[in-house]
Protein backbone atom coordinates (compact mmCIF):
# COMPACT_ATOMS: atom_id res chain seq x y z
CA UNK A 1 0.00 0.00 0.00
CA UNK A 2 1.04 3.28 -1.33
CA UNK A 3 2.50 5.41 1.84
CA UNK A 4 -0.03 7.77 2.80
CA UNK A 5 -1.82 9.39 5.93
CA UNK A 6 -5.74 10.60 5.45
CA UNK A 7 -5.79 14.50 7.79
CA UNK A 8 -8.10 16.53 8.29
CA UNK A 9 -11.97 16.43 7.03
CA UNK A 10 -13.12 18.03 3.59
CA UNK A 11 -16.06 17.23 3.18
CA UNK A 12 -19.22 15.55 4.90
CA UNK A 13 -22.46 14.15 4.33
CA UNK A 14 -24.60 13.83 8.21
CA UNK A 15 -27.73 11.89 7.68
CA UNK A 16 -28.45 13.63 4.04
CA UNK A 17 -32.18 12.43 3.06
CA UNK A 18 -34.31 13.83 0.03
CA UNK A 19 -38.17 13.43 -0.33
CA UNK A 20 -40.40 14.59 -2.77
CA UNK A 21 -44.55 14.17 -2.36
CA UNK A 22 -43.54 12.30 0.76
CA UNK A 23 -42.20 9.77 -1.26
CA UNK A 24 -38.16 8.50 -0.10
CA UNK A 25 -35.39 9.42 -2.32
CA UNK A 26 -32.48 9.14 -0.09
CA UNK A 27 -31.30 8.09 2.89
CA UNK A 28 -29.54 8.25 5.54
CA UNK A 29 -26.41 9.31 3.79
CA UNK A 30 -23.04 9.41 5.59
CA UNK A 31 -19.45 9.85 4.62
CA UNK A 32 -16.84 11.96 4.69
CA UNK A 33 -13.51 12.55 2.36
CA UNK A 34 -10.26 13.23 4.27
CA UNK A 35 -6.81 15.50 3.18
CA UNK A 36 -5.02 12.74 1.61
CA UNK A 37 -1.16 12.95 2.07
CA UNK A 38 1.66 11.49 0.27
CA UNK A 39 5.41 12.46 0.92
CA UNK A 40 7.22 15.11 -1.33
CA UNK A 41 3.95 15.20 -3.32
CA UNK A 42 0.71 17.05 -4.11
CA UNK A 43 -2.07 14.29 -3.83
CA UNK A 44 -5.54 15.69 -4.21
CA UNK A 45 -8.92 13.22 -3.33
CA UNK A 46 -10.66 10.96 -6.20
CA UNK A 47 -14.06 10.16 -5.20
CA UNK A 48 -16.61 8.20 -6.97
CA UNK A 49 -20.45 7.77 -6.45
CA UNK A 50 -21.30 5.06 -8.48
CA UNK A 51 -24.49 3.67 -8.81
CA UNK A 52 -27.71 2.59 -11.29
CA UNK A 53 -29.66 4.92 -13.55
CA UNK A 54 -32.01 6.60 -11.73
CA UNK A 55 -31.10 5.70 -8.11
CA UNK A 56 -30.75 9.33 -7.29
CA UNK A 57 -27.02 10.21 -8.18
CA UNK A 58 -28.28 13.56 -9.65
CA UNK A 59 -30.17 14.36 -6.77
CA UNK A 60 -27.06 14.01 -4.31
CA UNK A 61 -25.29 15.58 -6.67
CA UNK A 62 -27.11 18.59 -6.54
CA UNK A 63 -27.16 18.15 -2.87
CA UNK A 64 -23.12 18.21 -2.27
CA UNK A 65 -22.93 20.96 -4.63
CA UNK A 66 -25.29 23.14 -2.65
CA UNK A 67 -27.81 23.36 -5.59
CA UNK A 68 -30.28 21.45 -3.70
CA UNK A 69 -31.68 21.52 0.09
CA UNK A 70 -31.68 18.02 1.65
CA UNK A 71 -35.03 17.52 3.16
CA UNK A 72 -32.83 16.13 6.21
CA UNK A 73 -29.14 16.50 7.47
CA UNK A 74 -26.32 18.47 5.68
CA UNK A 75 -23.51 19.01 3.72
CA UNK A 76 -20.46 20.89 5.24
CA UNK A 77 -16.89 21.88 4.19
CA UNK A 78 -13.65 22.56 5.62
CA UNK A 79 -15.32 21.19 9.16
CA UNK A 80 -18.45 23.50 9.82
CA UNK A 81 -19.23 25.19 6.84
CA UNK A 82 -22.72 24.35 5.65
CA UNK A 83 -22.38 23.72 1.75
CA UNK A 84 -23.71 26.70 -0.05
CA UNK A 85 -24.36 27.11 -4.02
CA UNK A 86 -20.84 28.85 -5.30
CA UNK A 87 -18.51 26.99 -2.79
CA UNK A 88 -18.24 23.98 -5.38
CA UNK A 89 -16.99 24.32 -9.12
CA UNK A 90 -19.45 22.00 -10.90
CA UNK A 91 -19.31 20.63 -14.15
CA UNK A 92 -22.72 18.61 -15.60
CA UNK A 93 -23.20 16.79 -18.31
CA UNK A 94 -23.85 19.25 -21.03
CA UNK A 95 -20.81 21.40 -20.61
CA UNK A 96 -22.40 24.40 -20.80
CA UNK A 97 -20.40 27.34 -22.21
CA UNK A 98 -21.34 30.96 -22.98
CA UNK A 99 -22.05 30.11 -26.73
CA UNK A 100 -21.97 34.15 -27.56
CA UNK A 101 -18.17 34.49 -26.03
CA UNK A 102 -14.88 33.20 -27.45
CA UNK A 103 -13.27 30.52 -25.11
CA UNK A 104 -11.11 33.15 -23.90
CA UNK A 105 -13.86 35.62 -22.75
CA UNK A 106 -15.31 32.74 -20.80
CA UNK A 107 -12.25 31.80 -19.34
CA UNK A 108 -11.74 35.62 -18.29
CA UNK A 109 -14.50 36.02 -16.88
CA UNK A 110 -14.39 32.81 -14.62
CA UNK A 111 -10.75 34.16 -13.53
CA UNK A 112 -11.98 37.57 -12.59
CA UNK A 113 -13.93 35.89 -9.97
CA UNK A 114 -10.90 34.60 -7.71
CA UNK A 115 -9.47 37.68 -6.20
CA UNK A 116 -5.92 35.57 -5.94
CA UNK A 117 -5.56 35.59 -9.51
CA UNK A 118 -6.02 39.03 -9.79
CA UNK A 119 -3.35 41.35 -12.03
CA UNK A 120 -2.33 37.69 -13.48
CA UNK A 121 -5.49 37.24 -15.46
CA UNK A 122 -4.13 37.02 -19.13
CA UNK A 123 -0.94 35.04 -17.77
CA UNK A 124 -2.91 32.46 -16.08
CA UNK A 125 -5.57 31.82 -19.26
CA UNK A 126 -2.73 31.17 -21.06
CA UNK A 127 -1.12 28.88 -19.18
CA UNK A 128 -3.71 26.61 -18.50
CA UNK A 129 -5.00 26.65 -21.97
CA UNK A 130 -1.12 25.25 -22.74
CA UNK A 131 -1.32 22.78 -20.13
CA UNK A 132 -4.98 22.16 -21.51
CA UNK A 133 -4.18 21.93 -25.02
CA UNK A 134 -6.36 24.62 -25.80
CA UNK A 135 -4.24 27.03 -27.15
CA UNK A 136 -4.88 27.32 -30.45
CA UNK A 137 -9.10 27.09 -29.41
CA UNK A 138 -8.94 30.92 -27.34
CA UNK A 139 -10.02 32.47 -30.13
CA UNK A 140 -13.06 30.26 -30.95
CA UNK A 141 -16.74 29.74 -30.01
CA UNK A 142 -18.24 27.09 -28.21
CA UNK A 143 -19.78 25.59 -31.56
CA UNK A 144 -16.32 25.38 -33.27
CA UNK A 145 -15.05 23.43 -30.39
CA UNK A 146 -15.83 18.95 -30.52
CA UNK A 147 -16.79 17.15 -26.95
CA UNK A 148 -13.62 16.83 -25.31
CA UNK A 149 -12.28 20.28 -26.00
CA UNK A 150 -15.64 21.54 -24.50
CA UNK A 151 -15.58 19.40 -21.60
CA UNK A 152 -11.72 21.10 -20.88
CA UNK A 153 -12.65 24.48 -21.51
CA UNK A 154 -15.54 23.62 -18.68
CA UNK A 155 -13.21 22.33 -16.34
CA UNK A 156 -10.41 24.98 -16.59
CA UNK A 157 -13.56 27.78 -16.05
CA UNK A 158 -14.01 25.76 -13.00
CA UNK A 159 -10.47 25.53 -11.81
CA UNK A 160 -9.50 29.23 -12.81
CA UNK A 161 -12.67 30.13 -10.22
CA UNK A 162 -11.11 29.00 -7.38
CA UNK A 163 -12.74 26.04 -5.88
CA UNK A 164 -10.98 23.53 -4.03
CA UNK A 165 -13.87 21.07 -4.62
CA UNK A 166 -14.88 19.90 -8.62
CA UNK A 167 -18.05 17.79 -9.06
CA UNK A 168 -18.68 16.32 -12.56
CA UNK A 169 -21.82 14.49 -13.69
CA UNK A 170 -21.46 11.63 -15.37
CA UNK A 171 -18.06 12.93 -17.56
CA UNK A 172 -17.30 9.62 -19.07
CA UNK A 173 -20.67 9.77 -20.56
CA UNK A 174 -21.15 8.91 -24.47
CA UNK A 175 -17.56 9.13 -25.06
CA UNK A 176 -15.31 7.35 -27.71
CA UNK A 177 -12.32 4.91 -26.59
CA UNK A 178 -9.99 7.39 -27.77
CA UNK A 179 -11.39 10.78 -26.33
CA UNK A 180 -12.52 8.69 -22.51
CA UNK A 181 -8.67 7.97 -22.36
CA UNK A 182 -8.06 11.33 -22.44
CA UNK A 183 -10.60 12.64 -20.37
CA UNK A 184 -9.07 10.22 -17.56
CA UNK A 185 -5.59 11.60 -17.84
CA UNK A 186 -6.89 15.24 -17.46
CA UNK A 187 -8.83 14.18 -14.29
CA UNK A 188 -5.80 12.73 -12.76
CA UNK A 189 -3.86 16.01 -13.94
CA UNK A 190 -6.34 18.40 -12.12
CA UNK A 191 -6.46 15.80 -8.88
CA UNK A 192 -2.12 16.70 -8.49
CA UNK A 193 -2.45 20.34 -9.52
CA UNK A 194 -3.15 21.12 -5.63
CA UNK A 195 -2.92 19.51 -2.34
CA UNK A 196 -6.38 20.46 -1.17
CA UNK A 197 -8.45 19.60 -4.62
CA UNK A 198 -11.11 17.25 -4.54
CA UNK A 199 -13.13 15.68 -7.01
CA UNK A 200 -15.77 14.07 -6.56
CA UNK A 201 -17.28 12.25 -9.98
CA UNK A 202 -20.86 10.66 -10.24
CA UNK A 203 -21.42 8.09 -13.00
CA UNK A 204 -22.40 4.84 -13.43
CA UNK A 205 -19.17 3.96 -15.76
CA UNK A 206 -17.89 1.29 -13.10
CA UNK A 207 -14.46 0.41 -14.35
CA UNK A 208 -13.54 3.55 -15.22
CA UNK A 209 -14.15 5.53 -12.01
CA UNK A 210 -12.26 2.90 -10.00
CA UNK A 211 -9.32 3.22 -12.41
CA UNK A 212 -8.90 7.08 -11.58
CA UNK A 213 -10.30 6.88 -7.90
CA UNK A 214 -9.10 6.48 -4.30
CA UNK A 215 -12.21 5.99 -2.33
CA UNK A 216 -15.67 4.65 -4.34
CA UNK A 217 -19.12 5.36 -2.56
CA UNK A 218 -21.87 3.21 -3.96
CA UNK A 219 -25.33 4.50 -3.75
CA UNK A 220 -28.25 1.60 -3.90
CA UNK A 221 -31.35 0.44 -2.41
CA UNK A 222 -31.72 -1.78 0.46
CA UNK A 223 -34.12 -4.77 0.94
CA UNK A 224 -37.42 -3.29 2.64
CA UNK A 225 -35.93 0.21 3.20
CA UNK A 226 -37.57 2.72 0.43
CA UNK A 227 -35.17 5.27 -0.81
CA UNK A 228 -31.58 5.00 -1.68
CA UNK A 229 -28.61 4.80 0.68
CA UNK A 230 -25.15 3.97 1.24
CA UNK A 231 -24.20 0.13 0.93
CA UNK A 232 -20.47 -0.16 0.63
CA UNK A 233 -17.42 2.84 0.47
CA UNK A 234 -14.49 0.94 -1.02
CA UNK A 235 -10.87 2.67 -0.11
CA UNK A 236 -9.08 1.56 -2.78
CA UNK A 237 -5.44 2.45 -1.15
CA UNK A 238 -6.02 0.07 1.02
CA UNK A 239 -6.46 -2.54 -1.91
CA UNK A 240 -3.47 -1.05 -3.89
CA UNK A 241 -5.83 0.18 -6.32
CA UNK A 242 -5.26 3.83 -6.33
CA UNK A 243 -2.38 5.76 -8.41
CA UNK A 244 -1.75 3.29 -10.98
CA UNK A 245 -1.24 2.91 -14.32
CA UNK A 246 -2.18 -0.16 -16.31
CA UNK A 247 -4.97 -0.65 -13.24
CA UNK A 248 -7.73 -2.46 -15.34
CA UNK A 249 -5.47 -5.20 -15.94
CA UNK A 250 -5.32 -6.47 -12.40
CA UNK A 251 -6.63 -9.04 -10.72
CA UNK A 252 -7.46 -6.90 -7.76
CA UNK A 253 -8.68 -4.22 -9.79
CA UNK A 254 -11.22 -6.86 -12.38
CA UNK A 255 -13.03 -8.50 -8.81
CA UNK A 256 -13.21 -4.87 -7.41
CA UNK A 257 -14.94 -3.95 -10.07
CA UNK A 258 -17.48 -7.41 -10.13
CA UNK A 259 -17.73 -6.83 -6.36
CA UNK A 260 -19.64 -3.18 -6.97
CA UNK A 261 -21.68 -4.46 -9.85
CA UNK A 262 -23.03 -7.29 -7.32
CA UNK A 263 -23.78 -4.48 -4.84
CA UNK A 264 -25.80 -2.72 -7.25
Amino acid sequence: MTTHIKSQVLLEAKNVGLSYNKKIILRDINFCIKDIIRPEMKQGQVVSLIGRSGIGKTQLFKILSGLQQASTGNVTIHGDKNVQAGDMGVIFQNYYLFEWRTVYQSLLLAVKKNDDLKGKEDETIHQYAADFHLTEELKKYPQQLSGGQRQRVSIIQQLLKGSNFLLLDEPFSGLDVYVLEKVTELLLQVSVSDERKTLIIVSHDISTSVAISDTVIILGNEAGKAGATIKQEIDLIERDLAWKKGIKKEKAFIETVEEIKACL
